[in-house]
């Protein structure tokens, strides 16, 4: 009735691949199949871990996961990002999963942020879910949204001036008042 979830499990150790074995003629392509059979899809590449003496000056970009140990300064999107415990990073760090055990000034964006007893943040976090441990020390905003890694951010709607005709644009020129009338005085005799 009810079925163990696999999401906090372990996945399979890098030399015990265990794939099903199918019967050769489910596996070799049928005469006359128009459309080549699909390649297996690629195993996923290890993360990439920057060591706790790296210190690095600049914008970091990939699909697949950073562990980072040292200090960044600079922007980090990633698929998985995890800040470690004696890291830095001083810059924007937007992940589909991002886990915070170090310290980072800037802007956070997830779709599931992680703040561990031991984070340091300073800066707001844009999330669809997120976590924070007992411990973790946050200064910040806070603000959920659907779609937090979208980084095309609408611009707040601003108010626009009515049309106007061009008269009223360009300043009209000021006419001078009329010279006060003299008070009427009888002519000298």
């Amino acid at each position: 009735m009810f079925s163990k979830s696999r999401i906090n499990e372990p996945g399979p150790k890098a030399g015990a691949s265990e794939k099903p074995k199918l019967p050769e003629s489910a596996s070799a392509p049928r005469p006359g199949a128009d459309k080549p059979v699909a390649p297996a899809p690629k195993a996923k590449p290890p993360a990439s871990m920057l060591s706790s003496d790296l210190v690095v000056t600049g914008n970091l970009k990939t699909t697949g996961d950073i562990q980072v140990e040292g200090t960044i300064d600079g922007d980090i999107n990633a698929h998985l990002l995890t800040v470690g415990e004696n890291a830095t990073v001083r810059g924007e760090c937007v992940a589909d999963d991002v886990v915070i055990n170090g310290r980072v000034v800037g802007r956070v964006r997830g779709l599931k942020v992680r703040l561990t007893s031991t984070a340091r943040v300073e800066g707001d976090i844009i999330h669809k879910t997120i976590a924070i441990e007992s411990g973790a020390h946050f200064e910040g905003s806070v603000q959920r949204q659907d779609d937090p890694l979208n980084t095309g951010r609408k611009a707040a709607p601003q108010a626009q001036p009515q049309a106007q005709p061009k008269q009223a644009a360009a300043p009209k020129p000021q006419q001078s008042a009329p010279a006060p009338k003299a008070p009427n005085t009888p002519p000298k005799s």
